[in-house]
């Protein structure tokens, strides 16, 4: 009989614990699964990168106000990779994107574009939620990404990790 107690016990906890979720995650009249937008901004920083080479590397954030994924900081082509992941902050999520060039073993000049879900573990709860949910949709938005890294420490984004999914 305990045991069904227990079993009641976790399953309304359970329940509970989703209504919460679901109820801390609305924003602005919109559940946050549903996925944010995407401002046009952000659409067309992503082109210049890709087809101009106007930038090494773009950051993006989620503006809870606008409900979308604005460009937070770009890199431009000299920057290094040192300079990408230095930008990117230490206790909060961020998208971004990073144009990777190299050359192969047998001398071809080759260049490979990056998707970053940075969720570093010592963000806060929320916003880990928040950037989750909207990912898919937001990497959707952006056509031509050749890999997807979702790291949550600074070790996951070493330039090694590149290198072994490039080659």
């Amino acid at each position: 009989d305990s045991t069904s107690n227990s079993s009641l016990s976790i399953v309304s906890l359970s329940r509970s614990l989703l209504i919460a979720l679901t109820m801390s995650f609305k924003i602005r009249g919109t559940n946050a699964s549903s996925g944010m937008g995407v401002a046009d901004q952000s659409k067309a920083t992503y082109m210049e990168l890709q087809r101009k080479k106007v930038h090494r590397y773009v950051i993006f954030m989620i503006d809870e106000k606008k409900n979308e994924v604005v460009v937070e900081k770009t890199g431009g082509p000299a920057e290094s990779y040192d300079d990408f992941t230095a930008a990117l902050p230490e206790n909060d999520c961020r998208y971004a994107v990073y144009d990777y060039d190299f050359v192969t073993p047998d001398n071809c000049q080759k260049s490979k574009i990056f998707f970053f879900a940075w969720s570093p573990s010592v963000s806060r709860i929320r916003s880990k939620m928040l950037y989750a949910t909207s990912k898919d949709r937001f990497r959707r938005e952006l056509e031509g990404i050749h890999y997807e890294i979702q790291a949550t420490d600074p070790t996951e984004v070493e330039l090694e990790v590149l290198k072994e999914r490039a080659y």
